[in-house]
């Protein structure tokens, strides 16, 4: 090799290793701190919403000893009222509301309050037409094969056998 080859693959080589360790040596962006800690409180809401969802659920289910729950659930409502009252403080709310009462507006929705019953009725109705399309569509399986034979079949459509 002669000495311009030697010395172009060593400036391409430098210029490789420059660009692969560009973003090392690149200043990082962080996340600011206001919003690391929003993000975080969001978290613990989040979480804590969840846990009261929970724990009411186990409460209905009967998993969880009448004379512990209103303490757990006390205990709860604290640290979601605590988690809001921080949130207002780094992102204030266009109207100031209780945090109590904007925690229990929040686990009403979680649960489903606010979806009303003529919703559950059309869906009940929604059901029962598919359950009756499905009774009309199958009446069962062949009895040698095994393989699902519709009700307007009399012969199996896998093997032939009669149905009926």
């Amino acid at each position: 090799m002669d000495l311009g080859a030697i010395f172009l693959l060593l400036g391409l080589v430098l210029l490789v290793g420059l660009f692969v360790a560009r973003p090392f040596m690149e200043r990082q962006r962080h996340m600011a701190v206001e919003d690391h800690a929003l993000s975080s409180l969001m978290a613990d809401r989040d979480r804590i919403l969840n846990s009261l969802q929970e724990l009411d659920f186990d409460h209905t289910l009967g998993k969880i000893p009448a004379e512990e729950y209103p303490a757990q659930r006390a205990s709860l409502l604290q640290k979601g009222a605590e988690a809001l009252r921080q949130l207002d403080t780094l992102q204030p709310p266009s109207g100031r509301v209780d945090a109590n009462a904007r925690l229990e507006a929040a686990i009403a929705v979680r649960r489903g309050a606010g979806i009303p019953d003529a919703a559950d009725d059309e869906l009940e109705a929604l059901i029962a037409r598919r359950r009756q399309a499905r009774k009309d569509k199958t009446a069962g399986f062949c009895p040698k094969c095994g393989k699902p034979a519709l009700a307007s079949d009399r012969f199996c459509p896998a093997c032939g056998r009669p149905l009926k």
